[in-house]
């Protein structure tokens, strides 16, 4: 799904601002026709979530309306115009002068509609319905509450299985734009290398075939060239060959800028840009290739997550994150639990870090009841995630999810002994789940690894249909509490263990401690700023003994906000090595000076 863009062809303007809202723990909008238009009870800002901006409603997470009016900018009339929704979480329905457009499941990817024939030049009257319940056939899902095993890993409350906040709202930008009577539907650019050159293919879909020619242009450091061929089917591909090529590395993120235009009789009827990126990303052996030289991850998981705007899209927000790992020597993240915005991927394109993209598949439990929808919705998140994101150079991963519940009961207990590995340790409807989604990832998009993260161990059987084994793990937190050096131990015979079953690379996904700041103690001790410092030192350099272990993502770049729990103090998750407000703990210089080599060791 293209990114709107204002050019010579198209026209884009923002509706962000002070949108009209009301809460509906009734849920009698609708029988009363709120879609319609209804009375405003406050004013809301979009895009950020809602839970921080009202006093009493910080844990709601049920359904509310906004609502806005636009007129339609000048010169518009003539092309087809869109709505497009960035985020909304969880269900989001859409009326436009009181006509219903239609809805879209899941928060973190963007929706659209035509509203050619149904907007009028002026007074325009956009109204959107919210449902943010948490439910155990949604994704992530929740209000699992005393479904053996179903809390992760007390009874969080709101009542999610994954530890972070469920923000509700629109959360990121909502947008009006057009686009020309023939036109651009899709591009999707794949490079290759070969020798010194770059290879750049261009497939282009329209959504007409008559009489139309495709045009791609590319130029930058040095280079300019294009191709040039007939739309055939409603579809054009072309390829670019770049002599000595700039190619996209964290050492030198070199983008080229294309330009595809779709032309007839020799005017352009429709252009569409974007940067592009020379690279090639693969998995040879357990080593991780990029550019066909071995490239190791250091960085963190993190969320988007803030004071006041919650989950909404904050752009200093995004420069100071960059700053603040590029600081730390990192070269990556991953997009823990759900797809991070579009602007975010695109500093990441420019600033030359390595992103790990994963869907908000996070926290999966298997009970049969709503199974079949839930994979369905899980398969639509991996499209759309691909559908959105394919294009970025700094995308080098998908992964499918993020912990999910596969292990059998009798299985995880033998292994929480003494690792044992029992026989069909996943539950069978987790295997067939997972073998779906990976080889949907595959299907979708051949040229990029695919990942799951798992905390179950050897036990995850999932870990045969994936590239690369994502493993978090808490040794000398959850278990073996106070004794990094015992929860050393057990990491040790772990990663080895799951590198005998699944030789493949393996990233150490999540590792780390909840830290009070300004908490101190000596000797070490849990919660203590000392703690989190030895905790990452030492297993920092466990990794680095293991050159089948490819990346260490620390869990987490800043303290996040959290459901109230007995293990969550003030319902926040304190493993940040930064604060929330992004102030460094001591881990922060510990591990800077690790990443850059300045440890004297």
């Amino acid at each position: 799904m293209l990114y709107p863009q204002s050019n010579a062809c198209r026209q884009m303007a923002d509706l962000s601002g002070f949108w009209e809202f009301r809460f509906d723990p009734d849920e009698v909008g609708t029988g009363q026709g709120w879609g319609g238009g209804f009375d405003p009870a406050e004013v809301i800002a979009v895009p950020a979530s809602w839970n921080d901006q009202f006093a009493e409603w910080r844990d709601y997470t049920g359904v509310a309306w906004y609502q806005t009016t636009f007129d339609l900018p000048w010169g518009w009339r003539g092309q087809r115009i869109f709505v497009r929704f960035n985020a909304v979480s969880y269900l989001a329905e859409v009326w436009l002068n009181g006509e219903r457009l239609g809805e879209h499941e899941g928060g973190h990817l963007p929706f659209g509609f035509d509203i050619t024939e149904r907007v009028k030049d002026a007074g325009n009257v956009l109204v959107v319905r919210v449902d943010g319940k948490l439910a155990p056939d949604r994704v992530p899902p929740g209000e699992l509450k005393g479904r053996a095993g179903a809390a992760f890993p007390t009874v969080n409350y709101p009542d999610t299985t994954y530890d972070f906040f469920p923000f509700r709202g629109i959360e990121r930008p909502v947008l009006i734009y057009t686009e020309p009577q023939a036109a651009i539907a899709d591009v999707t650019v794949v490079t290759e290398i070969d020798g010194t050159s770059g290879v750049v293919r261009v497939q282009i879909a329209c959504d007409v075939d008559a009489a139309l020619t495709a045009r791609a242009t590319l130029h930058g450091h040095g280079f300019s060239g294009s191709a040039e061929e007939a739309v055939e089917g409603g579809a054009a591909a072309l390829t670019v060959t770049v002599p000595d090529a700039a190619l996209w590395s964290p050492d030198a993120p070199s983008l080229y800028d294309l330009r595809v235009e779709l032309r007839r009789d020799g005017a352009v009827v429709d252009c569409y840009a974007l940067p592009v990126g020379i690279r090639t990303i693969a998995v040879e052996g357990d080593r991780l290739l990029l550019n066909g030289e071995p490239v190791k991850l250091l960085g963190f998981g993190r969320h988007e997550d803030f004071p006041v705007v919650g989950k909404g899209l904050l752009p200093a927000l995004i420069v100071k994150d960059y700053a603040l790992m590029d600081w730390m020597g990192a070269n990556s993240f991953r997009t823990s639990h759900y797809p991070y915005s579009e602007q975010m991927l695109d500093m990441a394109d420019r600033l030359g870090f390595m992103v790990i993209d994963e869907t908000p598949a996070v926290g999966l439990f298997f009970f049969p009841e709503g199974l079949e929808k839930r994979d369905r919705l899980c398969q639509q998140m991996i499209r759309e995630m691909i559908d959105r994101d394919k294009n970025h150079p700094s995308v080098i991963m998908w992964s499918v999810a993020n912990e999910p519940h596969t292990a059998t009961l009798e299985a995880r207990e033998a292994y929480n002994r003494d690792f044992t590995v029992i026989e069909h340790a996943s539950r069978p409807e987790a295997v067939a789940s997972f073998k779906a989604m990976a080889d949907l990832a595959h299907e979708l998009d051949p040229t990029r690894p695919v990942t799951l993260i798992s905390h179950e161990g050897a036990l995850e059987e999932a870990f045969a249909f994936v590239d690369v084994v994502g493993l978090n793990r808490y040794f000398g937190w959850y278990t073996q509490s106070g004794q990094i050096d015992l929860g050393l131990d057990y990491l040790d015979r772990e990663i080895e263990l799951i590198h005998t079953l699944y030789p493949k690379p393996l990233i150490l996904s999540e590792f780390g401690t909840d830290t009070i700041p300004g908490h101190h103690a000596q000797p070490p001790e849990m919660f203590s700023e000392e703690y989190q410092a030895e905790f990452l030192t030492k297993q920092i350099k466990l990794t680095e003994t293991k050159p089948f272990v490819i990346g260490q993502h620390i869990w987490n770049l800043c303290d996040f906000k959290t459901g109230q729990a007995v293990h969550r103090m003030g319902g926040y998750n304190y493993k940040g090595i930064f604060t929330r407000d992004r102030r460094p703990k001591l881990a922060a210089h510990r591990v800077r000076a690790l990443w850059r080599g300045e440890d004297g060791s």
